[in-house]
């Protein structure tokens, strides 16, 4: 009766073993499988197939440096013209914002005053010419007499004297003549120069009288002239572009161009201007350009870019400027080597265009990564993608589009 009823127990004690075995031998299989598989991706990762890169070959050539700026452009010359005489305005012959010539008039003023005191001062010129003729004439005769011994010296002495001050006399008022033809001449005012009136400020019958510019009661200007064509840029270059600029000035005309932000639009002229001292507090030198402005595209106070080539690096190694890596303490390049291997080429940077570069410490010829370098490190394998050249990737792509051009070219 006893082991009857033990039976159905130890039954049970077995299907329990029996399914911690197969629990066990079924973690043991999932265990080796994913260690095998993990294996086998640490495997992959180590001998993985070449690295895709796009590279360039490093050329050699001159290249000029471009120097930009943002320059402002300036008037040559600009003056407020303001009466030189109390007056009242005439006629006005010009409109605001008038092209106008050297010498053209621009306003007449009222110059009755100024005429009357003309022919004033003309007549007092005759009187003083008859009063003196007449006491010439009368030294004449004192004289006679006075070497027939008939007048004393001083008599003689008396009529020199009246001779001596009416020759003064004469010439003071010559001298008022000359004044009352200037006034007269003060009642056309005339453009000094060729260029574009601004605004002006009075009208038929307006009261004008002489005023400094630096007094407090100073009234508006009656017209400013502003010279626009030719027309200056003034921007400032790094002084240590100073020598280069200098050189370039000696040896000719330095070109410059500008150009207005938006607008594809570009003008060409020349510096005329270096200034005779450096902006410590910037560290800058002051230059100014004079470009033609027939068309008048440049306005005083715009804003412009400005670029000058006042040197050119000769025989320069020159890469496309995506292909310089920055690492933690300098400037790199990565090099393909004959077995696709690349190398670190540590590099100087000396000038840097849109597009390219100029390197120091890498040969011509030699065959860098430009694209792909961040999956890189030292030794990697890579197979070239593209084959391309500083400036010229679009032409260079096209060309590894064609059948059989490049690696990237073959057939899968």
């Amino acid at each position: 009766m006893r082991e009857a009823i033990a039976h159905p127990a130890n039954h049970s004690r077995r299907r329990w073993l029996v399914g911690g075995v197969i629990v066990i031998l079924i973690a043991a299989v999932v265990g080796w499988r994913l260690a095998g598989k993990g294996s086998q991706a640490r495997g992959a990762r180590k001998v993985g197939g070449p690295i895709a890169v796009v590279t360039a070959l490093a050329e050699s050539r001159d290249v000029p440096v471009r120097l930009s700026s943002n320059g402002t452009v300036t008037a040559i010359q600009s003056v407020d013209l303001r009466a030189q005489i109390t007056s009242t305005v005439k006629q006005v012959h010009i409109r605001e914002g008038q092209a106008v010539h050297a010498g053209e008039l621009l306003f007449t003023l009222d110059a009755g005053t100024e005429e009357a005191n003309l022919k004033k001062a003309r007549a007092q010129v005759e009187k003083d010419q008859a009063d003196l003729a007449t006491a010439e004439r009368n030294l004449e005769r004192q004289r006679s007499l006075f070497r027939q011994k008939f007048v004393s010296q001083a008599a003689l002495d008396t009529v020199q004297n009246s001779v001596d001050t009416l020759t003064g006399q004469l010439a003071i008022d010559r001298a008022a003549v000359e004044a009352a033809r200037v006034a007269l001449a003060y009642t056309e005012i005339r453009a000094p120069f060729s260029g574009r009136t601004g605004l002006i400020s009075v009208r038929d019958g307006s009261l004008v009288q002489p005023t400094g510019a630096s007094s407090s009661t100073a009234s508006p200007p009656i017209v400013t002239i502003t010279q626009v064509d030719p027309i200056d840029v003034a921007f400032t270059l790094p002084e240590k572009e100073l020598p280069g600029v200098q050189q370039a000035l000696a040896a000719g005309p330095l070109p410059a161009s500008a150009a207005t932000p938006g607008t594809d639009e570009k003008f060409t002229g020349k510096v005329i201007f270096v200034d005779n001292a450096v902006d410590t507090a910037t560290g800058t030198i002051r230059i100014k350009a004079e470009f033609a402005n027939q068309k008048a595209k440049l306005w005083p106070g715009m804003f412009v870019n400005v670029q000058v080539s006042p040197r050119t690096i000769h025989n320069a190694t020159v890469v496309p400027a995506q292909a310089v890596q920055t690492g933690p303490d300098r400037r790199f390049i990565y090099v393909v080597g004959a077995d696709h291997k690349v190398a670190e080429m540590p590099i100087t940077l000396s000038y840097v265009e849109q597009g390219f570069a100029v390197v120091d410490g890498l040969q011509p010829g030699a065959r860098v990564v430009v694209e792909g370098a961040q999956n890189l490190r030292p030794g990697s394998v890579v197979a070239e993608a593209d084959r391309t050249g500083p400036g010229n990737e679009e032409a260079a792509k096209g060309e590894s589009r064609k059948p059989g051009k490049g690696k990237g070219a073959k057939p899968a």
